[in-house]
């Protein structure tokens, strides 16, 4: 007997889509063609955007670890940011961290699981010296390690790009946060283009790209079409495309914002799989607020990273054990490493 195949079950409608989509990795999505997609029949979109994920991704969950080396106290004006100097939040700013410090803290994600440590600057570029050198010291130990280092900063120069790549940087973290035509209503202290001339430099040097945006920052959903626009016509897609949800927090100029429902996180994360197919889509900032039944199927998809840890810079996020507990119960693999190390130490 022949196996079943997909397209013979695919409603036509369905079909002419799914044929579309599979055609070749595509780098020139236009804004219509996405917001068709973001806007499809939720069932239909999810078992589209999960059909891609299959073709070209196995079932496993990237644990990434993000941790705050310096806090507060940044001089750009995100509306959403309690870090901004422009906040009036209860943030206080906090001096970075030393080496042996972050590096602690790296080693603690590890044995958790983790094999992706980010580390985060509240500033609005690097700037050379002390706390520079020092973060080129923290890449190369976080390397030493046998775990991806990702940094994100701010802004950065051409040289400063090569030395993070001669450190052995993973990724550069740099999120373009929302569409360029919504951007101006969130921050004005750095243009939209400044942040597309640091992904350039980031991807000149050799170093994987981490860029995405935040749903729920008072944007439509021609703005979310947008932003996925700017991200899918990228050549290559960006390694890693984190998806955030707003989170509130009092004292910021987006104190106000009203949590978004669970299910425009999912079309976000199923319509950016469909779009960049091979990219790891990250379930990031506000994932704490979803329930299991929700994460559940951001992983059907598309969804293969989360940040992983009880805390994402200044807000609370699942701990380690509760992670560990869903993904088992979904039934997908995360850090290989990580499982045969439990399992050898438990059978001693």
């Amino acid at each position: 007997m022949n196996p079943i195949k997909i397209l013979d079950i695919l409603p036509e409608k369905m079909t002419k889509t799914h044929n579309k989509l599979f055609k070749e990795i595509r780098f020139d999505w236009n804004k219509e063609e996405i917001l068709e997609i973001l806007n499809m029949p939720l069932i239909d979109l999810m078992w589209e955007s999960q059909i891609v994920h299959r073709k070209f991704n196995k079932y496993n969950i990237q644990l990434a670890s993000l941790f705050s080396v310096k806090t507060g106290g940044c001089e750009e004006n995100c509306s959403y940011c309690s870090q901004s100097i422009y906040s009036a939040s209860e943030i206080k700013s906090h001096p970075q961290f030393q080496v042996e410090e972050v590096l602690a803290r790296a080693k603690i994600a590890k044995n958790e699981g983790a094999d992706r440590f980010c580390m985060g600057w509240a500033w609005r570029e690097i700037r050379d010296g002390k706390s520079f050198n020092a973060m080129l010291e923290m890449v190369s130990g976080v390397r030493d390690l046998g775990m991806e280092a990702c940094v994100t900063a701010g802004m950065l120069t051409e040289e400063q790009a090569t030395r993070l790549a001669d450190a052995g940087l993973t990724a550069y973290n740099h999120n373009l946060d929302t569409s360029p035509e919504y951007y101006k209503n969130i921050i004005t202290t750095r243009t939209y283009q400044d942040r597309l001339d640091t992904i350039k430099r980031v991807r000149n040097a050799g170093i994987n790209v981490c860029c995405g945006g935040i749903i729920g920052l008072g944007e439509t959903n021609g703005d979310r079409a947008s932003l996925l626009e700017v991200l899918s016509n990228m050549n290559p897609h960006p390694e890693s495309v984190p998806i955030n949800s707003l989170v509130a927090i009092e004292g910021t100029g987006l104190e106000d914002n009203q949590e978004i429902d669970s299910i425009e996180m999912i079309r976000m994360i199923a319509t950016a799989r469909i779009l960049m197919p091979k990219t790891k889509i990250r379930l990031s900032a506000g994932r704490e607020k979803l329930s299991k039944e929700a994460q559940i199927l951001c992983f059907q998809c598309g969804a293969n990273s989360i940040f992983y840890g009880d805390e994402l810079l200044t807000t609370s996020n699942p701990s380690f054990q509760s992670d560990r507990k869903l993904l088992k119960e979904v039934g997908v693999s995360f850090n290989k490493d990580f499982e045969t190390c439990k399992k050898t130490l438990s059978s001693l």
